[in-house]
């Protein structure tokens, strides 16, 4: 899987991304101005949601989902999610049963996808997703031997595409939350990306932000690190133990245990004044604290367990800042409480990071 989160293929991603988030913030503002005269805060935890579920459907499976299958998709998924925060009782009527319902149908039609990835790179077809880019070198290797390597079914394939939009959804939802929210608290954070940005590009160009234009946001990169340990969207990542492993000289945890590893914990160990969110430990070559605390930097794992996908997740949240700092002025509506941390079931600010919104610039 990791040929598809190349700088090429990231590139190929990033035209998707950028035409749907600012599609998405259209209604936004849209939906702004159709509201009374008087101001009125919004929450945008739901336009990051779809924001999200709108790019993962189409970066990973593309052309192969029709209208109908998004929509009913999209019902599916907000099952699933209702499921994850229910109680595990796994009878008719309850969510739990629900959600293990609709899983079993999104997988059924992510393995439709990927039978038609298959048969559209068996033509020679151009990739135009992560699917294809993946059954391409899939079909070489199935075709290449009389006997189809192990895991190759459509199925079971379909279930890898459901765990990689399950991350891609929920933890980046998380994040473009807790990014809003972060840059509205720290005006002068919210300064050094809006100067970078606008060095590198104007949404009044009419051109879109390239991939190799996002590389060189150093900075607004350093932002998103930051977000995404400040406000770590999977707080404890559960892990059961394959064999004993001794965790300190007094204890060793036994076989077949179930761990939960606090990531939002880790994350504020080690590194310089942790409580605070300051981008700098991440782009300061004299402090350099995604070298020195590596080990505490646990949001995308860490090994061999680490996360593929992270490059992904991580361009995605710049280009989002990029683009959302670009074209709206923003400010957010602080209410008591309003930063809480909510389990949705990723974290999210318990207001559903409500904020007031005006277009930024002319036209984009």
């Amino acid at each position: 899987m990791a040929p598809n989160f190349t700088p090429r293929t990231l590139s190929t991603y990033a035209a998707v991304q950028q035409r749907i988030i600012l599609a998405h913030i259209r209604r936004l503002l849209d939906r702004n101005r159709s509201s009374a005269a008087t101001p009125t805060p919004i929450p945008i935890q739901v336009t990051c949601r779809n924001i999200n579920l709108e790019t993962s459907q189409t970066v990973f499976v593309g052309p192969y989902l029709t209208e109908e299958a998004r929509q009913r998709f999209d019902k599916d998924y907000a099952l699933f999610n209702a499921g994850l925060l229910a109680m595990p009782v796994d009878l008719p009527g309850f969510a739990f049963r629900r959600a293990k319902l609709a899983v079993a149908r999104l997988v059924r039609t992510l393995g439709e996808c990927v039978r038609q990835s298959k048969a559209r790179m068996r033509a020679g077809g151009e990739p135009e997703c992560l699917a294809d880019y993946w059954m391409q070198a899939l079909v070489k290797e199935m075709d290449a031997d009389a006997t189809p390597p192990m895991h190759t079914d459509d199925v079971e394939l379909g279930g890898f595409l459901f765990d990689f939009l399950f991350a891609a959804q929920d933890a980046s939802t998380s994040s473009l939350c807790w990014a809003v929210s972060a840059l509205a608290s720290h005006p002068d954070v919210l300064a050094r990306v809006r100067a970078e940005v606008s060095a590198i590009w104007s949404p009044e160009s009419g051109e879109p932000i390239t991939g190799e234009m996002i590389q060189q946001m150093k900075y607004t990169h350093a932002v998103a690190r930051e977000v995404v340990r400040y406000r770590p969207p999977a707080a404890l990542v559960p892990h059961i133990a394959a064999e004993p492993f001794q965790l300190t000289e007094w204890y060793t945890v036994p076989k077949g245990a179930i761990v939960f590893p606090s990531v939002y914990e880790s994350s504020f160990q080690g590194f310089t004044a942790a409580d605070e969110f300051d981008p700098d430990r991440f782009f300061s070559e004299e402090r350099r604290e995604d070298v020195v605390c590596k080990r505490n930097f646990l949001a995308f794992g860490a090994g061999a367990h680490q996360c593929m996908g992270q490059r992904y997740a991580l361009n995605h949240l710049a280009l989002f800042m990029a683009l959302f700092v670009s074209v709206v002025d923003f400010k957010r509506d602080r209410t008591e409480g309003c930063d809480e941390l909510v389990y949705a079931p990723a974290i999210m600010p318990r207001d559903g990071c409500a904020v007031y919104l005006q277009q930024r610039c002319s036209s984009f």
